[in-house]
């Protein structure tokens, strides 16, 4: 029997969504992967070590792994959660992290390519996802998978050492600015929506000024004609601590800002170039999706610096940390510069709840509580904007809709 007679004796439902669950599978399994990665990555970047080099072993006893012990859940399983050489016990930790990207990989293809036609699902996505299809919009979809496995490596690594490594969101941003870059050459302008709010000259121009700046004050930053803030705060951290009083954050703020300088004069300047040259009709569509990327990268990242700035020129202590600035700044980019501003005021109230649920286990349990950084608040109001995205746009509505 040829294979297409076979498939014309299979069941309507089988022949429509066979195909899907094999890519699905094919997802779990690259996500599970994916998640073993970020395993080595939250346990060695925090201590400066290779992520790369030396390969995967017990950290008890060094014991390297085989390539079946390795294998993402499975390894753990066949091993009963405990070194082969040492006994000793493997954190659960593993597995469920790498049971957790599989789920997200799946997941997040089954709810932005084949949601129920009509259904709720359907809005977190939207039209532009399946009409596209996971063949073109594929590289679209690595800047959410990506996005998501940066904030679970980042939530993870920052509730431990209240620190975001800057690798973690250095590769957010470069992921989203490659993705969507590429994703820009296998789209065109479609009656469907864009996921990323495409950006116009005026928009491009600013960014493309500020960009500039940008790369002249990191310049200036590696050449030592700016120098870093905070240089001397190792000096204040008491030994074992993770935090530290450090006397000096107003004057620092002086230094943040001169850094902030050449990228305000870029935006202002490639605004004025706009306003000279003043281009007709919508920019090429790279110039577009790039652009809308950039302008969620500024608009994340100069939220949380505002923020930081202001609350430490008024109360004289360091308000936010820098990798919060680029965690939002990352989440931007991958996500354009709507969703950075309802993440930034969706995440108090998260970290609000975490605060008020946590004191009352505590005072249950007889127990002090543990404090958490704002990083995992950030984290937890993304994905809740992305899973929620339906309720989150009527609510806007809602909000933004004038009186009678």
């Amino acid at each position: 029997m040829t294979t297409l007679a076979l498939v014309g004796t299979l069941p309507d439902w089988m022949v429509i969504w066979s195909p899907r669950i094999a890519t699905a599978f094919f997802l779990f399994a690259f996500g599970a992967s994916v998640g073993s990665f970020l395993n080595v990555v939250v346990y060695r970047l925090p201590t400066g070590r290779s992520v790369v080099s030396p390969p995967s072993r017990c950290p008890r006893c060094g014991w390297r792994l085989t390539w079946k012990e390795n294998l993402p859940v499975i390894g753990w399983l066949l091993l009963l959660g405990r070194c082969r050489r040492c006994r000793g016990r493997i954190s659960v930790q593993y597995p469920l992290v790498e049971l957790l990207m599989g789920c997200v990989f799946a997941t997040t293809y089954f709810a932005v390519f084949w949601p129920p036609r009509g259904s709720w699902i359907a809005g977190i996505g939207g039209d532009w996802w399946t009409i596209s299809g996971f063949g073109v919009a594929w590289p679209a979809y690595g800047v959410i998978v990506a996005l998501l496995s940066a904030l679970v490596a980042a939530t993870i690594v920052d509730a431990r050492t209240f620190l975001i490594p800057a690798g973690i969101t250095t590769a957010m941003t470069i992921a989203a600015f490659a993705g969507w870059g590429l994703q820009s050459l296998l789209s065109s302008r479609t009656t469907a929506d864009f996921p990323l709010p495409l950006a116009s000259w005026p928009v491009v121009s600013i960014v493309g000024g500020a960009a500039i700046g940008t790369v002249v004050s990191c310049f200036l930053l590696q050449t030592g004609r700016l120098r870093r803030s905070f240089e001397d705060y190792e000096e204040y951290v008491p030994e074992g601590d993770v935090l530290a009083e450090y006397p000096h954050g107003r004057r620092e703020m002086g230094v943040e800002i001169l850094f902030l300088l050449p990228i305000v004069i870029g935006g202002l300047l490639g605004w004025a170039l706009f306003r000279s040259l003043a281009p007709d009709g919508d920019p090429p569509m790279p110039l577009a999706v790039l652009g809308a990327s950039g302008f969620g990268w500024f608009v994340g990242g100069g939220l949380v610096w505002g923020i930081r700035i202001l609350g430490t020129l008024a109360f004289g202590r360091e308000a936010m940390g820098m990798g919060d600035v680029h965690l939002l700044a990352g989440i931007g980019a991958a996500l354009g510069w709507i969703d950075p501003i309802r993440v930034f005021f969706l995440a108090p109230f998260i970290a609000l709840a975490w605060i008020a649920v946590t004191r009352l286990a505590a005072s249950i349990r007889g127990r002090s509580t543990r404090e958490l950084p704002y990083g995992p608040h950030l984290a937890a109001a993304t994905v809740l904007v992305l899973v929620a995205r339906p309720f989150v746009d009527e609510l806007q509505r809602m909000l933004l809709q004038p009186p009678n």
